[in-house]
């Protein structure tokens, strides 16, 4: 039995909408890090990155949300490209994108737009725009086809539908949808996938820690430590 273990964050969602779509037998084992639980020996033995996701199948240890979509595609043989080297590169470039550029800058869009203290003006511009240039590649690269690597539905838009669920939140609002009519028209084909709402349904297995209170922030954000001194 695989064992998952996420928090409801876009990179955890990921790899749940991956274990939905195979029927893969899994146990989610919730991390709440509003709580700290990531910091725990417990979890850093698996991942020692102190973050979600990380999966359990045997033997076998995988943390980063990718890396697991990518194994586990591996392992099933399932919603990869054609066999060929052209196929192959295409799918890792676009993995890799999602990894280096989606996750990394929507994630400090979304800190420096809603959890950092002030002043933030300098940085929430960087991220921000960076933010929407990542998203409008996305948007232009989805103008011309129906998926990520063109016809069939992937492990490459598996692994972008994570954050694309929160596009709103990244950027500023739902105007953005109306900046990014291709992501939208693509993340909606995608949501009406069962799989895909099997996979949100995991909001009702566990109730995660809601309030952003003093020992939320201390787990979330150790680095704010240093500017008390």
């Amino acid at each position: 039995m695989i064992r998952f273990f996420y928090n409801l964050a876009p990179n955890p969602m990921k790899v749940a909408l991956f274990l939905e779509e195979t029927g893969l037998p899994y146990e989610a084992v919730p991390v709440d890090t509003r709580k700290g639980e990531q910091h725990l020996p417990a979890y850093t033995a698996l991942n020692p990155n102190a973050k979600c996701p990380a999966l359990v199948d045997g033997d076998a240890v995988i943390f980063d949300s990718n890396a697991i979509v990518l194994y586990l595609a591996e392992k099933t043989g399932r919603f990869l490209p054609a066999g060929t080297p052209a196929a192959r590169a295409e799918m890792l470039s676009w993995l890799m994108f999602i990894a280096s550029g989606i996750g990394p800058y929507s994630g400090q869009s979304v800190h420096f737009r809603h959890f950092a203290p002030e002043p933030k003006t300098y940085a929430l511009n960087r991220y921000d725009f960076e933010a929407w240039r990542h998203w409008r590649l996305i948007d232009d690269h989805l103008s011309t086809r129906r998926c990520m690597l063109g016809d069939d539905y992937t492990l490459v838009d598996i692994a972008l539908w994570g954050w694309a669920r929160v596009v709103p939140f990244v950027l500023g609002g739902q105007d953005a949808w109306t900046q990014l009519p291709h992501v939208k028209r693509w993340l909606d084909e995608v949501n009406q996938r069962p799989a895909a709402q099997r996979a949100e349904a995991l909001k009702a297995r566990h109730t995660f820690k809601a309030e952003m209170d003093d020992d939320a922030r201390q787990a979330l954000f150790p680095q704010n430590v240093r500017l008390a001194g």
